[in-house]
């Protein structure tokens, strides 16, 4: 992967923009040339997003969304079809900690809401896109997952079966697809400086952290109309893909 992405010409989308690891990701591809779709709920989030994006001489589309609206992320592949015809590059990044607690007490309204945002509304954002991504050259998916998927820690329960699930998701899609151009991974970006991992670890030293632009910088090369791997989970700490096998 080259150090200087050029995505001139070419359409992203990230959810999850306003803030965090999706706003730093939204700024760097639009830095790189494309023209960026931003969904998230907070619209002055967004629109402190396109400031500095426009200031910075990019192009962004803000689409305060969410994520809850499933019939709403449905019309974005609609108004994405009619503006382009195509999408290059999605990158599902919206998410919710939930709670930790031991399972047994999660309220099941807990539950669902980190399954309806975390599984569910990535799940239909995939079926809502999948066909403009199937009409790029070289349709790039992104999908932000989190090593909790696997460490699958005591108290961490929904978010864990949360980030599984649309592993799990984007392994099938991927290899649904990898005939085409298309190429579909996840990412686990680690601990980072968030609002979500302040509510996780409140006694943690944020500045022990690095800051969501340092790992988006690292993220956004899986946007690359050059990129070959698919199937597989980008760990950003060690700044390289792994592969996934069976338990043993």
């Amino acid at each position: 992967m080259t150090d200087k992405l050029d995505l001139s010409g070419r359409t992203a989308l990230v959810t999850g923009a306003s803030r965090g690891i999706g706003y730093f990701i939204a700024k760097e591809l639009a830095a790189a040339g494309a023209h960026v779709i931003a969904v998230a709920r907070t619209v002055g989030g967004l629109e402190e997003l396109d400031d500095e994006i426009k200031a910075a001489g990019g192009e962004a589309t803000l689409v305060p969304l969410d994520l809850k609206d499933m019939a709403g992320i449905d019309r974005i592949g609609g108004a994405l079809h009619e503006r382009w015809g195509k999408l290059d590059i999605m990158v599902a990044n919206a998410g919710i900690l939930g709670v930790l607690s031991p399972i047994g007490h999660v309220e099941a309204k807990t539950f669902e809401k980190v399954m309806e945002i975390n599984v569910t509304a990535t799940w239909r954002l995939i079926r809502s896109l999948d066909p403009l991504l199937r009409a790029s050259d070289a349709g790039r998916a992104i999908i932000m997952s989190s090593g909790a998927a696997h460490s699958a820690k005591a108290f961490w329960g929904p978010y864990a079966a949360s980030k599984a699930a649309v592993e799990a998701l984007a392994r099938s899609w991927a290899d649904e697809t990898k005939n085409m151009p298309l190429r579909v991974n996840s990412v686990n970006p680690g601990a980072t400086r968030t609002a979500m991992r302040a509510q996780a670890m409140p006694g943690e030293d944020p500045e022990t952290l690095p800051h969501p632009s340092e790992v988006a910088a690292k993220i956004i090369h899986l946007a690359s109309p050059e990129l070959t791997e698919t199937g597989k989970i980008f760990d950003v700490k060690q700044n390289r893909f792994t592969t996934y096998r069976m338990p043993e």
